[in-house]
């Protein structure tokens, strides 16, 4: 279901149709009756899949020539330059432009009742969980998620009921619109998980993230619930006195509307009770654990009751909820050695998913590998915070940072790995730094053994490291989805 003012047939091209989100846009906009073409300099699993499945032929680079065919609309990638030889070329044939964002609303959000998830951390998660209770509810939402969600079995969907349930990025839109994709969503209601300093190559502070954030917040419907982490002071600040919606917080201050007290928490997951204004509400199991996960998935059931749905369906669906891929993922075991796949690369979001590992795995030797991959990783802004977050581990394997041509770096600009390396030494922990992915299996693979659990952290695809890594332990049996 698009939205009925856009006339289906029209010719639509997206430039850097892999990305995580154009991918799955462009799906669903082939299925509203469009024609989609789209281009890319590289093509490869999952997203490549998800188009090929849909008939939607990848061009291989950019060139001005993938438009001769003049199509009606061209969706620019968030991280396409404006030099762009296609972007250029829209420009000068004066073909109409919008951002991912944009098409996203224009296409799909008109008449619906836009959900937008948001956050610095767990938004991903939050959102399939989501989107997986209104789905267990019967009310066939319509939802794009940043990511796969085993338990919807794809990224992204039109919907047939009234919700439409979709993660809210904070990073920019497009080249030519610097604001965050999330203030184009329209949301009817929202939930704000955490709010910290990151994507330091657009931002510069946390003041200026917040600001950002309160955009959103002045974007809800008048009244409508805006579910904030009041555990999360710059949270509250961003949100609590902001726009027109009606700010409902969560978390394990007593002060809080809905509060979570954990049961219990081990290897099959967590059990925990809910309270609403201080008075028992639910009790809730999860497969998954940490206490990031419980916050999140207390914030899905706080926003489902505001919303009237169905409190047993939403129970259900959290009880199920396998976590999309790529978060605190099992990617197999193999020779006694467990591999976890994680796409954690903010410092918290790392001690984070160690603290979850230690409470699944308890009493087994924990060995962390990290990638500095994103744009605020690579910097040396969370020196100190990548060191203690670290520190949670056993042993710790650092990739030397990633370098991206379309964000270069001077030296001291630059995370220091050989200084992560001896503060975590400093500390105790085993660590030493590798060149990349390939030394790093070679060198890792040799030192594990049987009852060691390696949890390999990286926002990008770290040269399908775990995967290779568990092929090299032997004939494992793979669990999850491939990513």
């Amino acid at each position: 279901m698009s939205n009925e003012n856009e006339a289906s047939g029209k010719h639509i091209h997206l430039v850097a149709i892999c990305g995580v989100g154009m991918a799955p846009l462009a799906v669903m906009l082939k299925g509203a009756g469009h024609h989609v073409t789209g281009s890319d300099k590289a093509a490869f699993p999952p997203m490549s899949d998800v188009l090929g499945a849909a008939g939607i032929e990848i061009m291989s680079g950019f060139d001005e020539e993938h438009l001769a065919g003049r199509p009606d609309l061209v969706v620019v990638g968030n991280a396409v330059p404006k030099t762009n030889p296609e972007a250029v070329a829209a420009e000068r044939m004066g073909i109409e432009r919008t951002s991912f964002p944009e098409a996203v609303a224009r296409f799909f959000l008109e008449g619906k009742r836009s959900l937008v998830v948001a956050g610095t951390h767990g938004k991903t998660t939050t959102t399939g969980m989501l989107a997986g209770a209104l789905q267990v509810a019967g009310l066939g939402p319509g939802y794009l998620v940043g990511g796969l969600v085993r338990d919807l079995g794809q990224f992204a969907a039109a919907g047939t009921g009234e919700f439409f349930v979709i993660e809210g990025d904070e990073y920019d839109s497009a080249f030519f619109d610097k604001r965050p994709k999330f203030v184009h969503y329209q949301p009817a209601a929202a939930i704000v998980t955490s709010v910290e300093f990151d994507h330091a190559d657009i931002y510069d502070g946390l003041d200026h993230i917040k600001s950002a954030f309160r955009g959103l917040a002045d974007q809800v419907a008048d009244g409508g619930p805006l579910v904030a982490c009041g555990d999360d002071p710059n949270v509250l600040d961003a949100v609590g006195g902001a726009g027109p919606g009606r700010v409902v917080t969560y978390g394990v201050s007593a002060a809080c509307d809905w509060c979570p007290a954990v049961v219990e928490s081990g290897p099959g997951g967590t059990t925990f009770d809910v309270s609403h204004g201080g008075r028992p509400e639910a009790r809730l199991t999860l497969r998954l654990t940490g206490v990031m996960n419980v916050l999140n998935a207390t914030a899905v059931y706080a926003l489902s009751r505001e919303l009237d749905v169905d409190p047993k369906a939403v129970t259900e669906a959290l009880a199920s909820y396998r976590g999309p891929a790529r978060r605190q993922e099992l990617v197999g075991e193999a020779a006694g050695v467990t591999i976890i796949d994680d796409f954690a690369h903010h410092p918290t979001a790392v001690a984070a998913t160690l603290a979850a590992m230690r409470a699944r795995f308890p009493g087994r030797r924990l060995r962390a590998v990290f990638e500095p991959r994103s744009n605020t990783s690579r910097r040396a802004i969370f020196q100190d915070h990548y060191a203690e977050a670290l520190r949670a581990a056993d042993a710790v394997a650092v990739s030397e940072v990633f370098v991206k041509e379309t964000d270069p770096l001077a030296a001291d600009e630059m995370l220091s790995t050989e200084r992560l390396v001896t503060d975590l030494r400093a500390a105790g922990t085993d660590a030493w730094v590798a060149s990349g992915p390939d030394a790093i299996l070679e060198r890792l693979a040799a030192e594990l053994a049987a009852g060691d659990v390696v949890v390999c952290m990286s926002n990008g695809a770290f040269g399908n490291l775990p995967r290779r890594l568990l092929a090299s332990l032997g004939s494992g049996s793979l669990v999850g989805a491939t990513v």
